[in-house]
């Protein structure tokens, strides 16, 4: 059996059986029983992009393990696996076993695909905002990334509905910075030293709020992410890094900078404030500048975009190409229009001249 990752075995099961072997972590293990009396278990299993739910029922092989099984074990499952009406990724039968040493070790790294994918997101961003030509957002940057680039490549962007995997908020910061810089090539009236700090910063109460540990896939909830919320976070982590800035020996040189110090770092709090864009979505303020409206959008799009890619892969089909809605979007999935492609030439009958 093919040893898959449970994104890409959701997107093979929608197409059919698929047999395969999984490895993750035991996120859960809960013993329930059916209307009739017979008992099984719910496992809910977590890699470093997805999770998949699995129940063992009492007539099965996996059910005995899964009695004397831990939550946080790492284990490999193995299986024929279906999309299941009702209830999304299944399988009837399946084994279970724990990891090897050396597995559980390439686990915890990732596949290769995701660890290439966010080692250039992370790259990208620390060359961007690096070389953002005012020096205050420069610095402050450089020393978000120095003190904290450790817990961002590990953090998620959230606990469901998008980028919800270990390094999913690297993914999810680099993307909202393509599409950041673009638009303000677009609009060059905005800031676009201001838009890309923001961009890299709004959502860095997560990496308490939506941290991942060293050794595990198992998010864990977080006393000061409960009491204050990634955006509050956020607020605080800025101003601390700002006084820092203030110490350093290039300071002095700064404050006859225009726009003056105190501006930049208002705007820059605002955007952070700001970027759910409602006061209903959990911000303090509404987007009140230019930055703060093109920082909440590009947020948004790519939070969207990425449930519609994962419902996609995922979603039951009502129709050929109809798909069932994916929370929290507002409805049912439609086949996009593929792109065009020019139709070859026609091939040339017979010999010329005839």
């Amino acid at each position: 059996m093919d040893l898959l990752p449970i994104v890409q075995l959701k997107r093979a099961a929608a197409d059919g059986r698929v047999e395969a072997r999984v490895h993750a972590q035991v996120e859960s293990l809960t013993r329930k029983d059916t209307r009739e009396g017979k008992p099984f278990y719910a496992a809910v299993l977590a890699d470093a992009g997805a999770k998949l739910t699995l129940r063992a029922w009492s007539d099965g092989p996996a059910f005995e393990f899964c009695e004397n099984a831990k939550v946080g074990a790492f284990v490999e499952v193995a299986g024929e696996f279906t999309i299941s009406p009702g209830f999304g990724l299944d399988s009837k039968r399946w084994t279970i076993r724990e990891l090897k040493p050396d597995e559980l070790a390439e686990l915890l790294d990732g596949s290769l695909d995701i660890r290439g994918k966010q080692a250039a997101d992370y790259a990208f961003l620390d060359q961007t905002v690096r070389g953002l030509g005012d020096p205050r957002l420069a610095a402050l940057c450089g020393l978000f990334l120095d003190d904290f680039g450790d817990r961002f490549r590990r953090a998620a962007a959230a606990r469901v509905n998008h980028h919800a995997r270990r390094g999913g908020l690297v993914e999810h910061v680099a993307q909202m910075m393509r599409s950041a810089m673009a638009i303000a090539s677009a609009y060059p009236a905005l800031n676009r030293d201001l838009l890309a700090a923001g961009v890299l910063f709004h959502d860095c109460g997560k990496l308490w709020e939506n941290q991942m540990p060293v050794d595990g896939f198992m998010m864990p909830f977080d006393e000061r992410g409960e009491l204050l919320g990634h955006i509050t976070i956020g607020i605080e982590v800025v101003n601390t890094l700002w006084r820092r800035l203030q110490q350093k020996p290039e300071w002095a040189g700064w404050l006859h900078l225009d726009p003056a110090c105190e501006d930049v770092r208002l705007h820059l709090l605002h955007l952070l404030a700001s970027h759910h864009g409602e006061l209903q979505f959990g911000s303090p303020v509404v987007p009140k500048t230019p930055e703060a409206w093109a920082l909440h959008y590009v947020d948004n799009l790519d939070a969207k975009l990425e449930m519609i890619s994962a419902g996609y892969a995922t979603s039951k089909h009502l129709a050929a190409r109809v798909q069932e809605k994916v929370w929290p979007l507002p409805g049912n999935l439609v086949t996009p229009l593929g792109h065009f492609h020019a139709a070859p030439p026609a091939a040339e009958n017979g010999a010329t001249g005839a």
